[in-house]
């Protein structure tokens, strides 16, 4: 050990290991690198913070970074105590307190993502001075490999001798979200330095499964194999309880539905003057087309003047007030801070707790632990953004999706924060479908991307993906944009 330590650390762990975690533990503690892809829920946490305990007890490393998103940093610190006996410190936004941290013989680093960009070259000067290991939690961040924080995480890679990237959604949204995650562990010896080449062979169809994109789906599985492990909680055997998904075709009020028939119209002329007829790129059509999830949600997000009452709001109200049993808590989930905001207000009776982007950690912490601990807080109302991840919300049983946007990764996660260990009641996951609206659509499109999700990460085999679904996108966008009649 290159650090010069007053003490002998205590490197055994306070709490043992689920077999499925001492399994997955056991598997890759001796690799240079590796992706720990459990299905959320599954503690990840525990299998790298013995991980990194391992590291430290074998001298292989001097020191460990834990790299998560910044909401976070506080989850891990509290993991870290409650499962080791060594200190750690924060790398936090000052720069000078960082030098200062890293000058010192700390073992454990927690840090948000942002750090390495903005302290890169302070970084990068670290990595020459000693051995680290790097956990990246969360590493879904570093999906887009255009982005700086991306290309500062691959600039600095080959500086760590031990990494491991960990993810219940690898597949985030796209299959090529999978590629800069890989090539940050093996510089691209398992998906190819080409991202385009690889985004172009995996891309989501616009139109239905083929056995040949299937094929190219399987295969990148395959090609990580030997440094990957996955479970969910069927292969871990984790007993749960049942989780039902609800869905719920809400219809339009006259006035909602012609505010939404007026977008649509505008938003059909948009996409054919700037797409015509073809309708392969997708991402760029969905960003503008989420004008009408905001229409089929609550036209008051982006219309102050609006004073009706949303249609799925009625139906909302009926769902909590009568289908949720005294003394059970719900998860409402919305895409848009300002729906956040509605809800909250119009929901006072039953004393909501909120989280959303534009509320400092601190203050979501706050309400966080209101949800959690006081019984007449029954409902949660958050943006998938900013409680998505990291947190164990099960003391609801009930999620709500009011509105869903196009990212799988929102959806899957979100729903998880209630239906993982430590759940003891049956789960419901309702999805209010607007009804003729593109609600209908963003519930298939869902849908196919889990099932491409499923073959790169191994939960299907080739063939399974197009079982009972064989949906084409582009069609169903289609009657999105130009329905033959209006309800």
């Amino acid at each position: 050990m290159a650090f010069n330590l007053t003490y002998s650390p205590d490197f055994s762990p306070k709490i043992n290991a689920f077999p499925y975690q001492l399994e997955a533990f056991q598997s890759i503690r001796d690799k240079a690198y590796s992706a720990v892809f459990h299905e959320q829920g599954l503690g990840k946490t525990k299998i790298a913070i013995d991980l990194a305990l391992y590291w430290l007890s074998k001298d292989v490393v001097d020191t460990i970074f834990i790299v998560t998103k910044k909401a976070l940093v506080k989850n891990w610190c509290d993991e870290l105590k409650m499962h080791t006996h060594i200190s750690y410190r924060i790398l936090s936004d000052n720069k000078k307190a960082n030098g200062a941290a890293l000058n010192s013989p700390i073992l454990i680093y927690v840090l948000n993502y942002e750090v390495c960009l903005r302290d890169f070259n302070i970084m990068e000067l670290f990595l020459k001075t000693c051995r680290v290991g790097i956990i990246l939690d969360e590493s879904q961040k570093i999906k887009n490999p255009e982005a700086k924080l991306t290309q500062a995480f691959l600039s600095l890679s080959d500086g760590f001798v031990r990494k491991v990237i960990m993810t219940g959604t690898p597949v985030a949204n796209r299959p090529h979200d999978i590629w800069s995650q890989i090539k940050f562990l093996d510089g691209g010896n398992s998906l190819g330095n080409d991202f385009e080449e690889f985004k172009t062979r995996v891309n989501l169809p616009s139109g239905v499964f083929t056995d040949e994109y299937e094929d190219n789906l399987s295969q990148v599985q395959s090609r990580l194999r030997d440094f990957s492990i996955r479970e969910t909680k069927a292969t871990a055997e984790i007993e749960l309880p049942e989780k039902k998904i609800i869905s719920r075709t809400v219809e339009l009020s006259r006035e909602q539905r012609i505010i939404y028939e007026k977008y649509r119209s505008n938003l059909t002329y948009q996409v054919q003057t700037e797409f015509g007829e073809k309708r392969d790129d997708v991402d760029n059509i969905l960003k503008l087309m989420l004008r009408l999830v905001q229409c089929a949600s609550n036209p008051a997000i982006f219309d102050d003047t609006y004073r009706d009452t949303p249609s799925k709001f009625t139906t909302l109200e009926i769902i909590l007030n009568e289908e949720i049993p005294n003394g059970e808590k719900a998860i409402i989930w919305t895409s848009f801070i300002k729906n956040t905001e509605w809800l909250d207000k119009n929901l006072k009776y039953f004393y909501p707790a909120k989280i959303h982007g534009d509320m400092k950690i601190d203050d979501r912490n706050t309400e966080i632990d209101r949800f959690k601990y006081h019984d007449s807080c029954r409902i949660l109302i958050a943006t998938p953004g900013a409680a998505k991840e990291g947190l164990t919300l099960t003391v609801a049983n009930h999620a709500i999706f009011y509105d869903r946007s196009f990212s799988l990764d929102d959806y899957l996660q979100a729903q998880d924060r209630i239906h993982r260990i430590s759940q003891n009641k049956e789960c419901h996951v309702y999805n209010l479908i607007g009804k003729e609206t593109i609600d209908e659509w963003v519930n298939q499109l869902l849908y196919a991307k889990f099932r491409a999700a499923q073959l790169v990460q191994g939960d299907l085999a080739v063939g399974q993906a197009t079982e009972g679904f064989a949906v084409d996108l582009s069609e169903m966008l289609e009657a999105v944009l130009r329905p033959q009649h209006i309800g």
